[in-house]
């Protein structure tokens, strides 16, 4: 429960952030006027709470997601890579981001990034959320919703094995000299975030673009990376 407690304030206070980064991905114009640039325009054209938008998705999903992450992390940490060592701490985290990325993520993905595009579409279909979810599921089927697997697969798995590394040495090497532990847990984890982004943000880009409303277009994730390559 702390764990989808704490995903929940997580997304809330940083939404604004993924909003922008996921517009940058999808509208090559927005990526030259840069994040502030585009922060300013939506704010502007939509007010504050345009920042928001397919905020539900990762919202609603915000709890299993945690749950799925750091249960499986937690079981193959205790049953299956018992030896205490980074590669095998690497291997828990491609465990619990190859788990979250097949049962909550790829759905959770799929969802934000339509309802983003969508607005910015001449005629936007999605009404809400759950409209969004009934629209794909009718016109794609149950599929359709995994969009995009592959290249969230990739993201998420390598996403955790970095994070749960970088994690794990940052605070060792931190504890030395910050004794506040919840402030050398947030600096730790600040930087493992910092390190598994910078890792994994190609990935992201293609992944987005495979989960936008355009992604009949493309037809693998080879093809994707190809044409964003060009």
């Amino acid at each position: 429960m702390i764990g989808g407690v704490t995903g929940a304030l997580e997304i809330s206070c940083t939404y604004p952030t993924e909003y922008t980064k996921t517009v940058m991905q999808l509208f090559s114009e927005k990526n030259k006027m840069g994040a502030v640039n585009v922060i300013k325009d939506t704010v502007k054209t939509n007010g504050f709470f345009g920042l928001y938008r397919g905020y539900s998705a990762l919202l609603m999903f915000s709890v299993p997601k945690n749950y799925v992450r750091f249960g499986t992390y937690q079981f193959v940490k205790e049953n299956v890579f018992v030896e205490r060592n980074k590669m095998n701490n690497f291997m828990c985290g491609i465990c619990a981001g190859a788990a979250e990325s097949t049962f909550v993520v790829t759905p959770q993905e799929t969802l934000k990034t339509r309802l983003i595009h969508d607005k910015f579409q001449e005629n936007p279909k999605y009404r809400n959320l759950f409209h969004g979810v009934y629209s794909i599921a009718s016109e794609h089927g149950p599929a359709g919703l995994y969009r995009g697997y592959l290249a969230t697969l990739m993201k998420q798995s390598t996403n955790q094995g970095v994070r749960f590394v970088v994690f794990e040495d940052t605070q060792k090497f931190l504890s030395e000299y910050i004794k506040t532990k919840v402030l050398c847990d947030l600096v730790a984890g600040g930087f493992a975030g910092f390190c598994s982004t910078m890792f994994n943000n190609p990935v992201d880009v293609v992944k987005t673009k495979m989960q936008g409303v355009d992604a009949a277009k493309y037809k693998g994730f080879g093809d994707c990376f190809m044409s964003i390559y060009k």
